[in-house]
């Protein structure tokens, strides 16, 4: 249902009018239930991984470069709110450049359980304390194309349904599957451990091996696990993990961001020893 605005204070746009960062977590998701999920290649991957979406929000320009996202809304539910506003009060509202011109407003989805994300996984990362939301979505992107089962994130960790990690995983996090995992490391490692997971963290110590080791393609089941940013995994994690394991590097440089990092270990462990195809 198109809704044409001409007003950045109407009540119908709350949902989008407080979209600073620090806002959205604080004020939005935990009282509301949202996530925005912004351009339509994103907006896509939402609705193809069951999102339910509540409206969007468009510039007047990209009423004809959405028509099939459009067509699939009034499919489901011909009530849903496309709210269109001009580009300079789109801008004004939301308080940055919208490049692509296109917001969609989404039901946070209730979390899995454990034990039904890793139902079948073989190959999964823990994203240890990440407190990035671009190296959130980056890592959330490299799993989903590069043959991880599912991804786990700590309590700590920044929230892959935030909006800059929604977009910078552009929408794999709705094709991935993923949940928290509580009780870290100490319960959270054993529950691991209790369904048939090796771990393997990816820190810089002397007596790792490297990703292509071939203890690690032998094991059925295993969880990569990666930190933060600078302070990488806390000791107790890397004392119980089964491997610790170290990508090697040359020109004295001693380590990547954790993104890139995933990406490499990721392709090279992905694979158990009988080889995965790509699909």
């Amino acid at each position: 249902m198109i809704v044409r605005l001409d007003s950045v204070s109407d009540p119908l746009l709350d949902a989008y009018a407080r979209l600073t960062e620090a806002q959205l977590r604080n004020k939005l998701e935990p009282e509301k239930g949202i996530f925005i999920a912004e351009a339509p290649k994103v907006i896509e991957r939402a609705l193809a991984g069951g999102m339910e979406c509540q409206s969007l929000l468009l510039e007047e320009k990209m009423l004809a470069n959405t028509a099939s996202i459009i067509e699939t809304l009034e499919a489901v539910n011909p009530e849903t709110p496309i709210f269109v506003l001009p580009h300079k009060e789109i801008e004004q509202l939301i308080g940055y450049e919208l490049t692509r011109g296109a917001l969609g407003a989404f039901k946070r989805p209730a979390p899995r359980a454990l034990e039904e994300v890793l139902s079948g996984a073989r190959r999964v990362a823990v994203l240890e304390n990440i407190t990035n939301h671009t190296n959130v979505g980056a890592i959330m992107r490299s799993a989903a194309a590069l043959g991880m089962d599912a991804v786990l994130v700590t309590p700590e960790c920044y929230d892959p349904l935030y909006r800059r990690a929604v977009r910078c995983s552009m929408g794999t996090v709705f094709q991935i599957p993923w949940t928290r995992i509580d009780n870290w490391p100490e319960g959270g490692m054993q529950r691991l451990h209790d369904l048939g997971f090796k771990t393997a963290a990816l820190a810089l110590r002397d007596d790792s091996i490297t990703p292509r080791d071939p203890q690690l393609a032998a094991c059925e089941k295993l969880a990569v696990v990666l930190g933060t940013e600078g302070d990488g995994l806390c000791y107790d994690t890397i004392a119980a993990c089964d491997f610790t394991v170290r990508i090697p590097m040359y020109h004295q440089v001693d380590s990547l961001n954790v993104a890139a990092a995933s990406a490499v270990a990721f392709y090279e462990l992905a694979r158990p020893a009988e080889g995965l195809e790509a699909r």
